[in-house]
């Protein structure tokens, strides 16, 4: 265990995470040490400070929320577990210090649509008493209960009560003088030992959003109106309650328009201050902004750059306190406002230079923070800090089966596209290598509402691992730059946005990094649909493509989402025109002259597998080379060891094969 000393010196035991070998260098032990997923995938502090929950990965897809004492430091225990097919842990918070609730999702086929369920359950930190937190439906529901409630606050006091969120669904009421009426999503104030409920707010038919103060009173309601098709509008209207009352006052009223929202939105209320927090477009760009909510709704911008948007609040301890913000230049940056933490972030660069620091909880009374800190050529460490004797020690590595690993450094880099406009970019290159006629890989992100980071990235990471030069542009129609970069998004604008994918290879070869015969281009999701279509756009450029779960017909992705209440959206997202046949790669299969590795998930939500069947029939109709690998039971992530080892290595040696390596 290392200590850090800000002062003086305290004990912590260590935590042993469950064991992992050291990984060799060879291509197979590459392969397992990259896809074994992080040894952290969620992690919270009780409120006393003296324990850890964590959810780790278990063999394949599995995962077990385990228990961890920093006093008495030793194993981790393991108190519940979940298999990954269908059911998956995905968070887990103390309501007591003896006490955790924890989010369950659920994916299964119903009626022919694949569709997600959440549950919320309790469970004491010995793994007793489990019990359902989530409202039960009888066999008399008129409809599915697919939200089975969300976190807003602990609710006054702390003493184990948890305010969430409930999804009412109106049940038949023949024969039965006792059934559910009500519709729509309300609030209930929930004691996570006796189960005893309390209606805080009534169900509303259209609300989708409660914004409390973080001490159990509701102060924000967000209304999505449906059309006349049942279908969600395109407009959220938020209300707002002074303090001391319960009536609601206009807000804001937001658009979503081709993915993107126009108006306030605000995220987060701050009951000492009585402001509202929420993000709108200043000049272009996002920017961080304050509404008084005590009636004059006096409105001031906290918070916004020339050259980036602002992207998120930070929130510490468990009333969520707004103490900061964050945006990405060349990295993630972060601008407090309040001093105290402005002070320890910069004595914490200073333990910890060269990390991104970020701050994931505290105890109750914030005298203790659980810490998270990471490089490019760091997966990732988290350390509990004590502010009584301001010292601070490791509580667990993320991926623990990379040590003894050398990682490559990432480089932030601009290069010109066609147009003469400059392209962000990360430049990930072997470790000791000289940088000239390598092997070379363009890896457009997903999204297309996204971006990607400086940081340790565990897929271009094992690339590099493997000899082979990485770029990661961050083409126009990235989010994070604006709306001017953003453009009309990565669909509609897609000659653009590949464009500046295909321009980073031609950047590679210029500059002397990869050998022209040995480029490749591999993506996941977007970043699989722009590894396809870069092809369609200019066919000799790469020699193998490798696609991840991705979109490859525009009109099958719009009806994928005919039968879910958002579909207006996504068909505004995707819009209507010749770029949706020009920039589907399934309708122009016939120009992709290199081979093609497809992998994909048949229970993925966000993009149905049909559409890598699709392509792969399409590929083979025109003459062309293509293999698709299916993952059963699996999601858009593909969240399980053995898949992704088995993803990188078929990679790996697809790739090499076609390079001639």
């Amino acid at each position: 265990m290392r200590k850090f000393c800000l002062a003086l010196a305290f004990g912590l035991a260590p935590l042993v995470a469950a064991a992992q070998d050291s990984p060799a260098k060879s291509g197979d032990d590459l392969a397992g040490a990259f896809g074994a997923r992080e040894a952290v995938h969620q992690i919270s502090l009780s409120p006393d400070g003296t324990k850890v929950a964590i959810i780790q990965p278990t063999k394949g897809r599995g995962s077990a929320l385990m228990i961890g004492d920093l006093v008495k430091g030793g194993d981790l225990k393991a108190i519940a577990n979940s298999t990954g097919n269908p059911d998956k842990l995905v968070d887990c918070h103390w309501s007591t210090d003896t006490r955790l609730i924890c989010r369950i999702l659920i994916t299964t086929n119903v009626d022919g649509d694949r569709l997600g369920f959440s549950r919320i359950i309790a469970v004491d930190s010995d793994g007793k008493n489990l019990k359902l937190l989530s409202a039960r439906t009888s066999d008399r529901a008129l409809g599915l209960m697919q939200n089975g409630g969300s976190l807003i606050d602990w609710g006054a006091g702390g003493n184990g009560s948890a305010l969430m969120t409930r999804l009412y669904v109106p049940e038949a009421s023949t024969g039965t003088h006792i059934a559910e009426s009500q519709a729509g999503l309300g609030v209930e104030l929930i004691d996570t030992g006796s189960l005893s409920r309390k209606q805080i707010e009534p169900a509303r038919e259209s609300a989708v959003d409660y914004i409390s103060d973080g001490q159990g009173s509701v102060r924000v309601m967000g209304i999505q109106p449906k059309t006349s098709s049942g279908y969600d509008s395109g407009k959220i209207i938020y209300s707002y309650r002074t303090a001391d009352s319960r009536a609601w006052k206009p807000l804001t009223t937001v658009t979503i328009v081709g993915g993107q929202t126009v108006g306030f939105v605000p995220y987060a209320v701050d009951r000492a201050l009585n402001v509202a927090y929420g993000f709108e477009n200043q000049d272009g760009r996002t920017a961080l902004y304050s509404i008084a909510l005590d009636g004059s709704m006096t409105k001031k911008l906290i918070l916004s750059r020339a050259d980036v948007d602002i992207d998120d609040l930070i929130e510490v301890g468990r009333q969520n306190r707004v103490v900061g913000a964050t945006f990405v230049t060349d990295r993630r940056q972060a601008d407090f406002f309040d001093p105290t933490l402005k002070t320890l972030r910069a004595a914490l660069g200073k333990a910890l230079p060269g990390k991104i620091i970020t701050f994931i909880d505290a105890s109750a009374d914030e005298s203790k923070l659980l810490l998270f800190a990471n490089s490019d050529i760091d997966p990732g460490r988290y350390y509990l800090f004590d502010k009584k004797t301001r010292s601070m020690a490791e509580v667990l590595a993320s991926r623990p089966g990379l040590d003894g690993i050398k990682l490559a450094t990432v480089k932030p880099i601009t290069y010109q596209a066609a147009d003469g406009s400059n392209i962000p970019a990360y430049l990930t290159l072997p470790a000791g290598s000289d940088g000239k006629n390598l092997p070379a890989i363009v890896m457009p992100h997903g999204g297309p509402g996204a971006r990607d980071e400086w940081g340790f990235d565990w897929l271009s990471q094992y690339f590099a691992a493997r000899g082979y030069a990485v770029i990661q542009p961050n083409f126009r129609g990235s989010t994070g730059y604006g709306d001017a970069w953003y453009q009309k998004n990565g669909f509609q604008s897609w000659r653009t946005s590949i464009g500046d994918v295909n321009d980073a290879g031609r950047w590679l070869v210029k500059s002397g990094i990869a050998n022209p015969r040995k480029l490749a281009i591999v993506g996941w999701s977007y970043g699989g649909y722009a590894a396809l279509q870069s092809s369609v756009l200019d066919p000799d450029l790469f020699k193998a493509i490798v696609a991840v779960a991705p979109v490859t017909d525009l009109d099958t992705l719009r009806d994928e989402s005919r039968n879910f209440t958002n579909f207006p959206q996504v068909d505004a997202l995707i819009g209507h025109g010749p770029w949706v046949d020009e920039g589907s790669p399934a309708h122009n299969a016939g120009k992709i002259k290199a081979s093609v590795l497809l992998f994909h998930g048949d229970r993925d939500t966000n993009v149905g597998i049909g559409e890598s069947r699709l392509m792969a029939g399409k590929i083979k109709g025109a003459g062309g080379k293509v293999e698709l690998v299916e993952f059963k039971g699996l999601d858009h992530q593909l969240d399980d060891d053995t898949a992704r080892t088995t993803m990188l290595g078929k990679a790996d040696a697809f790739l090499r094969n076609a390079m001639g390596l």
